[in-house]
């Protein structure tokens, strides 16, 4: 498979081509970040490529997409817990200042994190760690994807 899903996140996770969907959730898809710095990074996708703000939604689809993220927030939580001991916190953020659909962040935290960064906004950390092939997904990760997977699973059912 070619890198092609990530021009097209949302379309290649409706045609089930996107190989970071962790979970297809009410308002749209939980996939794994990209880059897993800070171990279990994920993101919610709207299912509608065309929605680029929370606003447009309507109000049940709106509430649909903050639950999803809540849901994703907390098995990512409970996955990182019970993984390292260093756990803090996840953060969850939509900004939508970079790609133009609506998106949700969730950043799992950890005491381990250099004293200057662990609490202040992720974005400033060096945009180096943003594009390490030791940060980058890949098959090291498989564990914590399907452990992210059986929570939403059981969340969700």
């Amino acid at each position: 498979m070619t890198d092609d899903w990530r021009r097209d996140r949302i379309g290649s996770a409706l045609r089930g081509e996107n190989p970071t969907v962790l979970h297809r959730m009410t308002a749209g898809f939980a996939v794994i970040g990209d880059v897993q710095f800070l171990p279990g990074y994920s993101v919610l996708l709207v299912d509608d490529p065309a929605v680029q703000r929370l606003s447009e939604l309507p109000r049940a689809r709106r509430l649909a997409f903050l639950a999803d993220m809540d849901a994703l927030g907390e098995a990512v939580e409970r996955v990182c817990k019970r993984s390292d001991p260093a756990f803090r916190r996840v953060n969850l953020e939509i900004l939508g200042n970079t790609d133009p659909y609506l998106h949700a962040h969730v950043w799992p935290r950890y005491d381990w994190e250099p004293a200057d960064l662990v609490s202040r906004p992720v974005w400033l950390y060096p945009r180096e760690r943003w594009s390490a092939e030791r940060d980058a997904l890949g098959p090291q990760h498989d564990a914590l994807r399907a452990a992210i997977t059986a929570e939403l699973a059981s969340a969700t059912s």
